[in-house]
């Protein structure tokens, strides 16, 4: 396991989205007032970036831009067809402020 400090959570505004490149993996961080969320930033659907999708604040969700499909940012599960299958999600806490993440290694690396 990795641990990484990102950024001051204060940088971030609520119901908004920021991607991050981290250990060759591309993830989506969303703040939804006080609370940070990770996912992958790759719809299961389609191959495209969750980062320019619409924030559902009130159903801690992200809707990909493409075709409209809504994931849970707490599970990874979609929420709405056409998408099927869940993407992954990542460990992330607020510590003293500070966006930190923290992976587990990829399973090829296990």
């Amino acid at each position: 396991m990795t641990t990484h400090t990102l950024f001051s959570l204060d940088s971030m505004e609520s119901a908004t989205g920021r991607k991050v490149e981290i250990e060759g993996r591309e993830i989506l961080l969303v703040r939804i007032d006080d609370d940070i969320y990770a996912i992958s930033d790759t719809c299961s659907h389609a191959d495209v970036s969750l980062s320019n999708g619409f924030v559902e604040a009130d159903d801690c969700a992200v809707e990909c831009p493409k075709h409209g499909a809504s994931f849970d940012l707490r599970t990874g599960e979609a929420l709405t067809l056409p998408a099927l299958r869940p993407v992954p999600t990542y460990e992330v806490a607020v510590i003293d402020g500070d966006v930190v993440l923290t992976l587990a290694p990829l399973e090829e690396d296990a």
